[in-house]
This record gives structure tokens, C-alpha cells and sequence, in this order.
């Protein structure tokens, strides 16, 4: 005679390894977008200093209006989720779907990593520097790309305090090789639930995994006030028994983006591994009559008043500059698949 043996669901259920934000609360929260879709900021543009004559009507120098640059930032990112539990297999199942642990689950495993890595790649896009390293990035070399990353930031007066150094497991597994001790007696035990390993010259280490990593980025340094990272919606529902549906219906929206703030670009540093296959453009050739010589693919942005065209309103896009003599043409060059090129300054004949 046969023996039929029963099957049963534990009341247990498994879930992915999940881990929480690694930007949220790491970047600057001084901008606010309620209201709006867009917000413009404006940096007054100083005067250089001269030197005082003694006689004449001008003493301190000719007088110059004081200009300013506005960068327009609007957001883009606007993501959502739509998900059942049907009343039926829920019971079939024990019960094992609450639709509020469904709920986290699915904010934890899908809404926060994809916010994440938008953030980690809008920073590595739009950093002040991006560096090329084409010598593969080695246990006896990681520390002095990391020291040159902040010699420039020094250099550019970026202060000190504030700064997280973002690094891949790989650049990780480098630094621990080469010795370095992370381990701070102020780094607190929570830290290390956020992604914090530990410190580096006053920065928090944070290690991200590869599913919120961009590709071929060694590092990425990043001062807390050079970058926001707004989110205006993180609005979640929980509909029991809707029209239509027997069962839990679970919604979500995520209304959010990231910028690199123009002022304070050089507070962000990334540095790409051109060994692996990135590709860093280079700078697009301009000519003094404002004729721009682009890589194949790649859109020229350029600007005639002085601005970034990495971040300013101003800019615009052609191969051909229209500028009157003694103007600055600032330009640069971007394409999908690759590392924005640095910015190219030329005054126009």
C-alpha cells in the first residue's frame, strides 16, 4: 500500500539580503522642491581683486556689475509599482502574504536599490572631475588615487569635513590588501547597517554593491553640500478588497532625482576604470571661430557667458558657436554609454 506524504508551507517566509539607502541623509537637504517641479538657483559671480591707485576718479578700480549664473535643476524620476494578493492563494498559502510586510519587502528589494544607483550614476555623470585611470587600479596604487582625489578637492578649497568616499567591492578588497585600517573608534555600530566600513583621512567609507554600483567607477568622493538628492513623493498604498479585486492591492510612487549643484562641483570626484572598457570622452576640440569638433555620437553643450555648460540654463547644443569677439566659449561633450568629457575653455577671436 502507498504512502501519501503532505506538504506544507512554513509560516516563515524568505526574503533577498536587502540593505537600506546609501545616499539618504548623505548629501545636502537644503533645497526644497515643494510646490514645484523645478527650482533655480543663482550663484552671484565675484570680481577679481586689483590693485589701488593712489590718484584718478576710479581709486578701487573700474566698477563691474556683479553677475550671476542660474542653474535650473527639474525633476525627472518618476517611478512607480502596482502589485495583488489575492484573497484565495493568500489562504492557500497560510496566510504567509501580510500585505503590509509585502509592502516593505517590496520597497526594500526594488524602490530603494533603483533610487540608489539613479543617484550613484547622476553623481558620477555630473562630478566636477571625472578622472580616467586607464593603469588598472591595484592594492599598491589604490591609495595614492584616492590621495590625489583629495589633493585636488584640497586644492579647490572643498572642505574637508563632509566628505563620504563611495567605493565598490572591488576597490574595497584593494584597500583592505594594502593594509589601510578603517576601523575609527567614532564610527558607530549603526553606520555599518548604512554600508559605512569605516574611514579614510576624516571620510566615511561607504561600500556599495554591484546592483547600485555604476559600471567601471573605482570610487566616488563626494562633500555632503555638493549634491542634493531630493525626493518630493515616497507615497505608498495599501487597498483591501478594490473594485475588481478580491484581495490586498499594493501601490507606490517615487518622485525623485539628483544633482550636482554648479557652485560646488568640485566637491565631486570620480574616478573611472578605462582599463576594464569605460570610457571617459575627451574634450571636444573648439576652435577660436567657435567651430566644435565633437567624437562620433557624442552632443556638444556649450556656453558664451561665463557658465559651466555641465550644469548652467544657459547652454546649448551645436557644433557651431555663435559668440561675438573677446566672449569665453566653455565646452563640453556627452554620449550614452560613456563618461562626460572635462570642459574646454577657448575666448572666441
Amino acid at each position: 500500500m502507498a504512502i501519501t506524504l503532505h506538504d506544507k508551507f512554513e509560516k516563515q517566509i524568505e526574503t533577498v539580503f536587502t540593505t537600506d539607502s546609501l545616499i539618504k541623509g548623505r548629501l545636502s537637504d537644503k533645497f526644497s522642491f515643494a510646490g514645484v517641479k523645478t527650482i533655480k538657483v543663482m550663484t552671484p559671480q565675484t570680481v577679481p581683486m586689483v590693485d589701488y591707485t593712489r590718484s584718478g576718479a576710479n581709486r578701487y578700480g573700474t566698477p563691474t556689475e556683479m553677475q550671476d549664473i542660474v542653474q535650473e535643476m527639474t525633476l525627472t524620476q518618476d517611478k512607480s509599482f502596482s502589485m495583488t494578493i489575492d484573497k484565495g492563494n493568500n489562504a492557500d498559502q497560510n496566510g504567509l502574504k501580510s500585505a503590509g510586510r509585502m509592502l516593505k519587502l517590496q520597497i526594500k528589494e526594488r524602490a530603494i536599490p533603483a533610487m540608489d544607483k539613479y543617484c550613484f550614476e547622476q553623481l558620477a555623470h555630473k562630478a566636477g572631475t571625472v578622472a580616467a585611470n586607464s593603469a588598472k587600479l591595484t592594492k599598491d596604487t589604490v591609495m595614492d588615487r584616492i590621495q590625489l582625489a583629495t589633493q585636488l578637492m584640497d586644492d579647490a578649497e572643498v572642505p574637508q569635513e563632509g566628505r563620504t568616499l563611495f567605493v565598490s567591492n572591488e576597490t574595497f578588497t584593494l584597500i583592505k590588501k594594502a593594509g589601510i585600517d578603517l576601523k575609527t573608534e567614532n564610527t558607530a555600530e549603526n553606520a555599518f547597517v548604512k554600508g559605512q566600513v569605516g574611514e579614510i583621512d576624516g571620510m566615511k567609507v561607504v561600500k556599495v554593491p554591484a546592483g547600485r554600483w555604476v559600471s567601471n567607477l573605482n570610487f566616488l568622493i563626494v562633500y555632503k553640500n555638493a549634491a542634493i538628492a531630493p525626493v518630493k513623493l515616497n507615497d505608498t498604498k495599501l487597498h483591501q478588497d478594490p473594485p475588481g479585486i478580491s484581495g490586498n492591492l499594493l501601490e507606490g510612487r517615487q518622485y525623485y532625482d539628483c544633482f550636482v549643484l554648479a557652485a560646488k562641483c568640485m566637491g565631486v570626484y570620480a574616478e573611472v576604470n578605462t582599463n576594464a572598457g569605460g570610457v571617459v570622452l575627451a574634450a571636444p576640440t573648439v576652435s577660436e571661430a567657435g567651430d566644435i569638433t565633437a567624437a562620433d555620437g557624442a552632443t556638444a553643450v556649450y556656453t558664451t557667458d561665463g557658465s559651466d555648460p555641465r550644469y548652467s540654463m544657459t547652454a546649448k547644443t551645436g557644433l557651431s558657436i555663435a559668440a561675438n569677439s573677446g566672449d569665453v566659449m566653455k565646452v563640453y561633450q556627452y554620449k550614452d554609454g560613456a563618461f562626460p568629457s572635462a570642459v574646454v575653455t577657448v575666448t572666441h577671436a
